[in-house]
């Protein structure tokens, strides 16, 4: 029995992740992006002696633009492209192990600060100082970004996703339910600022995760309805449904989602109809808990440049 029930759990993890690929934006939290891309363009070089020259003498080059970059920002310490590089290259060297991720903060302070409108760097900076211990810290950053921007997902998400590691499952509830009761005022303002079908795709993620699943049922059923040829609200409903072993209900459900969705969905829902879902790693790492689950690779390697927001 006690076998059986570690199953279930593990399946609940699996089906409640795959899930979130449908969501519409990545979850993988930005840094992590960038820091195993950095990691996999160090590992091309053939030997290890090869590798050990090549790595110093790359870090080496790394931290002389560090001081460029520096000496740049001791006589203009507002130069956001001086800024912009300096961040880049300082990933890079963490990602080749040299420096730690507190290196990074002030920098992402001062380019949040003196980049208010985008609001990657405000997110940027939660998930760096989430990953040095300040929850605190990270929980004000993405408080901050939603204070102006209450609709911005990644920073929602990050919030929840936070607050789920503190145990405090009712708060992230709370945030997402006060998100929706104020989205028709939002987007009456301005249109779109809110999107009402992603936010009740995390609220009923965040049901499903607490086994709640009459309410994420019922959240589900609410975006069917109001957004009757968008495919999510109704594979997210079928995976509840097949969780809660309703297989034949389920069936249907993952039928008419496979119906709705574009080609390029159609064959992970049938992935996951067959019982053999198969997550990307945005899916993987939207885990509230980075220990629930191994970090994938990502399926392709940006650079620190591609993955930086533009100035």
């Amino acid at each position: 029995m006690e076998k059986a029930n570690k199953g279930r759990g593990l399946i609940t993890v699996v089906v409640v992740l795959a899930l979130i690929a449908f969501v519409g934006f990545s979850l993988v939290p930005i840094l992590d992006s960038i820091l195993k891309g950095n990691q996999a363009q160090s590992r091309s070089t053939p030997t290890p002696t090869q590798t050990a020259a090549s790595n110093d003498k790359q870090s080496q080059l790394l931290q002389d633009q560090v001081r460029g970059y520096e000496l740049v920002l001791q006589r203009e310490p507002d130069n956001v492209t001086a800024l912009r590089g300096l961040l880049q290259v300082r990933l890079e060297l963490i990602g080749q192990g040299v420096g730690a991720i507190k290196d990074v903060v002030p920098t992402l302070e001062k380019l949040a600060k003196l980049n208010p409108e985008t609001t990657e760097y405000g997110v940027l900076l939660a998930q760096a100082k989430e990953r040095t211990g300040d929850r605190e810290g990270a929980a004000g950053a993405y408080r901050s970004i939603l204070a102006s921007k209450p609709g911005e997902i990644k920073a929602l998400q990050g919030l929840v996703n936070l607050l789920l590691v503190q145990q405090r499952p009712e708060a992230a509830i709370g945030l997402l339910q006060d998100t929706l009761k104020a989205a028709p005022s939002a987007n009456q303002a301005k249109p779109g600022s809110i999107d009402v079908t992603s936010v009740q795709l995390i609220l009923g993620q965040v049901y499903a995760m607490q086994k709640r699943y009459p309410e994420a049922i019922a959240i589900y059923d609410e975006s069917a309805k109001a957004n009757p040829k968008d495919f999510r609200p109704t594979l997210a409903h079928a995976i509840v449904l097949k969780e809660q072993g309703k297989t034949d209900e389920a069936k249907t459900l993952f039928d008419k989602a496979t119906e709705l969705a574009p080609p390029n969905y159609k064959d992970q829902i049938n992935q996951l109809a067959s019982g053999t879902p198969s997550p990307s790693p945005a899916a993987e790492k939207a885990s509230p808990d980075p220990a629930a689950s191994p970090s994938p690779e990502p399926s392709s390697s940006p650079s620190p440049e591609g993955a930086l927001p533009k100035p």
